[in-house]
């Protein structure tokens, strides 16, 4: 069972905490066929069908009344194809042990989001992501699906074989089926280079285009209650490998961003008044460093604090007055934020209900302790998102429903005709996509 997520008497819980449901029965298959067994048997009983990863989403998106599916027993890499240059892997495998896995072979994937305790399919069909100039999400790396239909049958498409299906299903909700194999474009492992250094928040934003043209992975978080950022560059990388000592890695990333990070809560969520001079600490702790390691060493990083988290897609343009909006909304109320807010980008795709569906997109996460009353600045943050034609990550908080939703997706009406097609009797229905994709 993965840490994340327990089953104390048959009730799942998701990493955030925020959400829990309790499954009729709970079905670990060992083979496609078994999963494919499962779900025909569900549709007998009358019952929902759900898999879910390792509950790293912060929505219900996963959760079930009916059968959920449990992906564990299907991990692992069933092919690598150098010709092809294509990794096809099991959708339970943890997004961890693929990199460890492809680095082994002298691999990686191009892009990837900032932690790798998910697994490949749960990641993908929420639509996870890194930042990039001009590579994109995980799922924009997707080259080929395989996926358990409604019916028990099973599916495989790519840019040639069901196509429309390719188009929708990389960024599938769970929606359409239960994806039981991935095919990922790989490339031969290359080096990154990071440099992290503080930028006040005014200079980030006025330099942002810049900061964004001239850096293939630009990234920055903003202190709430301080004028003070910290921010990430990663660029490619000739060598030599610098990894971060270990004595400053453990410092910085776990005793700093982790440890230290953890009590400061602690004492923010006992004392809410300490929380802006937390803040200021907090956003000068970090200081300066630059090191050179293979790509998921430099993307991903541990995260132990536990949270809930809202992130928006805006248009990229859009996103220095977003940003100032929401600093002068933080500046102007009573409201003590003690997490960073997390900004990132990612080019267009062409994935139907992608948050960059379409278009160059910049995203905005707020996060707020895990057990701290987070309603009031998420109600506030996600005004300000709307206002600039927001789209919300479909694995964090949020409260848009279908009428929005169409209305920022050029093309959700193709995903819901696809939809009504592959599941008409909504097997795969549950609350959540009720709201988003509509009954």
């Amino acid at each position: 069972m993965s840490s994340t997520t327990s089953a104390k008497n048959g009730t799942w819980r998701n990493w955030g905490g925020n959400v829990g449901a309790r499954p009729a029965r709970e079905v670990t298959p060992a083979s496609v066929e078994e999963l494919a067994a499962a779900v025909r048997k569900a549709a007998e009983d009358g019952l929902k069908v759900k898999a879910v990863g390792t509950g790293h989403s912060f929505t219900a998106i996963a959760a079930t009344d009916g059968v959920l599916i449990r992906p564990q027993l299907l991990t692992g890499i069933r092919k690598i194809d150098r010709d092809a240059m294509t990794v096809t892997v099991e959708a339970g495998t943890p997004l961890k042990r693929l990199n460890v896995a492809l680095a082994r072979e002298g691999l990686s994937l191009t892009n990837m989001g900032d932690i790798m305790e998910q697994t490949v399919s749960g990641a993908t069909s929420t639509g996870t992501h890194g930042t990039g100039r001009e590579s994109a999400s995980i799922a924009a790396q997707i080259r080929g699906l395989e996926l358990v239909t409604a019916d028990g049958s099973v599916l495989t498409c790519s840019e040639k074989e069901n196509p429309e299906v390719f188009a929708a299903a990389r960024i599938g909700l769970g929606a359409l089926g239960i994806v039981t194999a991935i095919t990922f474009a790989v490339e031969p492992i290359f080096l990154l280079t990071a440099r992290e250094e503080p930028m006040p928040f005014d200079r980030v934003l006025a330099e942002f285009d810049q900061l964004w043209a001239e850096n293939e992975h630009f990234e920055f978080y903003w202190f709430p209650h301080t004028g003070n950022t910290n921010t990430k560059r990663n660029n490619r990388s000739a060598g030599p490998e610098k990894p971060v000592g270990q004595l400053a890695g453990w410092f910085e990333d776990e005793f700093l961003s982790n440890g230290v990070f953890q009590v400061a809560n602690w004492v923010g969520r006992a004392v809410p008044a300490t929380i802006p001079a937390i803040a200021r600490i907090s956003s000068k702790a970090l200081s300066a460093r630059t090191y050179t390691d293979i790509p998921y060493k430099v993307f991903t990083s541990p995260r132990r604090v536990r949270f809930v988290e809202m992130e928006y897609a805006v248009p990229r343009e859009a996103l220095a007055d977003t940003l100032r909006e929401l600093k002068a909304m933080v500046d102007r109320s009573d409201l003590k934020v003690s997490f960073p807010v997390e900004v990132r980008t990612a080019p267009a795709d062409d994935i139907t209900l992608s948050t960059a569906s379409g278009r160059n997109s910049a995203y905005v996460a707020v996060h707020m302790f895990r057990g701290t009353p987070y309603q009031r600045y998420f109600t506030a943050a996600e005004r300000i998102f709307t206002a600039h034609e927001g789209r919300p990550h479909w694995g964090k908080m949020h409260t848009r429903d279908a009428e929005y939703l169409s209305g920022v997706y050029p093309r959700f009406g193709e995903f819901t005709a696809l939809r009504e097609r592959l599941d008409p009797e909504r097997r795969f229905q549950n609350h959540y996509l009720r709201r988003v994709l509509g009954a």
